[in-house]
């Protein structure tokens, strides 16, 4: 069953189905709000509980629409891409050879097949980005385990829409997104540090901010660099 609550401006999506908890999600990259109740739950209990959590979904609305995103990108040559904070020029080079990427003084060069498409491209680019990032990680990992008292049990890194890092503090893994491996090092590194604080306090409380104060005092410098920063250009499919 479906149905509609308008809270205000908010316009909330109610799917009524076979589950026995409430689920509320802020989509991207508009804000769309969706609920999904159990079937044998009265609207009225629906709409207190949609009331109860307004707040934080105009946050989240306010932050997904605020979001920069990267201009789309076409794979040519002389196209701007970013490693690690730093600018570089595209080089396209085909040959009959299986694709590779090296880096050279300002050049990215990226050898593909003849008649390669811009989409294939795009996914090689993606995975070396991806593989640049996991190098980066062990060290890091490793330090900031020693900081802070922490284990991480696995880090997985993964193209992300909408957010830089995530935490699962039970399964003591973290998430990582592979668009971190353009911007500076440091930020890289917050992103590590917040997660890991997560393994001792998964919620955004005191007692995780005193933890961040404790372990990186520049955290909040940091993170608003990162914020100003775009994430990648995205394609956003009907939901």
């Amino acid at each position: 069953m479906i149905s509609q609550l308008q809270l205000g401006e908010v316009v909330v999506d109610v799917v009524q189905k076979d589950i026995k908890n409430l689920h509320l999600s802020v989509h991207p990259p508009t804000g769309r709000v969706t609920i999904s109740a159990p079937l044998r739950m009265k609207t009225e209990a629906i709409r207190v509980f949609a009331i109860t959590k307004l707040g934080w979904i105009k946050q989240q609305q306010k932050k997904q629409r605020e979001q920069v995103r990267e201009s789309p990108r076409d794979y040519v040559e002389r196209e701007s891409h970013y490693v690690w904070g730093r600018r570089y020029l595209l080089s396209v080079i085909e040959e009959d050879a299986p694709p590779r990427m090296d880096v050279s003084g300002n050049r990215i060069k990226l050898h593909v097949r003849p008649g390669t498409s811009a989409a294939k491209r795009e996914t090689i680019m993606e995975h070396w980005y991806r593989d640049e990032l996991k190098k980066a990680l062990p060290p890091l990992v490793s330090k900031w385990e020693k900081n802070i008292g922490v284990s991480v049990s696995k880090v997985f890194v993964q193209r992300m829409k909408t957010k830089w890092g995530s935490c699962n503090h039970r399964a003591k893994h973290i998430r990582l997104n592979s668009e971190l491996a353009k911007k500076p090092k440091k930020l890289l590194e917050y992103v590590i540090v917040h997660e890991m604080a997560h393994l001792l306090e998964p919620t955004h409380n005191e007692r995780f901010l005193a933890l961040l104060d404790q372990h990186y005092p520049s955290w909040r410098e940091v993170r608003e660099q990162l914020n100003e920063l775009p994430l990648a250009s995205e394609v956003w499919k009907q939901q």
